[in-house]
């Protein structure tokens, strides 16, 4: 059979013959909205800079490591998310995981991992937003996690912070950062959530007073 390659188009390649697995891939890659190629697996060559979406069987054709099995798509989109820009970004941005909160009736949220957001959403419950942070915190592997919470609503930012050092059971990095300038700058956003989420993504990169949180089960 003559195999016909087309020069890659994107930084994202699905290699399988398998139909499940296929449909799984790009299923996941559209609600992310990330562009992909699809390709058999006897068309990657050893040069291939592409980040390779395939299955375990099929994975031992691959002349690569650059490469993601069909069972690391079983997490949280946002965890996918984090796997993907891990295996392409690795050894180029800084790999802390940086959570940003803006605490309030509703509670923005920002996460970026190797200097690239992969999370913007909104909550309107402190349980829920805890219970996502916790099991996106013990699903990516980042040598350090740093929680950046705004001050505008102390109340909410405490509740917050102690909710998470009774359930994530290991140790993060804390900071209380200065929201007074950050409602200056997306005043023009009156779009429902809209103006929470940027808030959340601007204190992602304020710095505050950061200090070592250590898991209860630590310190008695």
């Amino acid at each position: 059979m003559l195999i016909i390659s087309y020069p890659p188009q994107n930084n994202i390649a699905v290699a399988t013959v398998s139909g499940r697995s296929y449909y799984k891939f790009i299923n996941i890659l559209r609600r992310l909205d990330l562009s992909y190629d699809s390709i058999l697996p006897e068309e990657i060559t050893s040069s291939d800079k592409r980040l390779i979406l395939t299955t375990t069987d099929e994975s031992s054709r691959i002349p690569t490591s650059l490469v993601l099995l069909d069972d690391e798509f079983n997490y949280h989109p946002t965890i996918i998310r984090a796997k993907i820009v891990e295996k392409l970004q690795s050894g180029i941005n800084d790999n802390s995981l940086i959570i940003g909160i803006d605490p309030g009736n509703r509670i923005g949220l920002s996460i970026f991992y190797h200097e690239k957001e992969i999370e913007s959403s909104i909550y309107t419950s402190v349980d829920e937003l805890v219970s996502h942070i916790v099991k996106i915190m013990v699903g990516i592997n980042a040598p350090r996690k740093i929680v950046k919470v705004g001050n505008g609503n102390m109340k909410i930012a405490i509740h917050i912070t102690n909710s998470l050092n009774l359930r994530f059971c290991s140790h993060f990095e804390l900071e209380f950062v200065d929201e007074r300038k950050t409602s200056l700058k997306i005043k023009k956003y009156n779009k429902r959530g809209a103006r929470d989420k940027i808030s959340a993504r601007y204190i992602t990169q304020r710095e505050g007073y950061r200090h070592l949180v250590l898991p209860l089960s630590r310190i008695g």
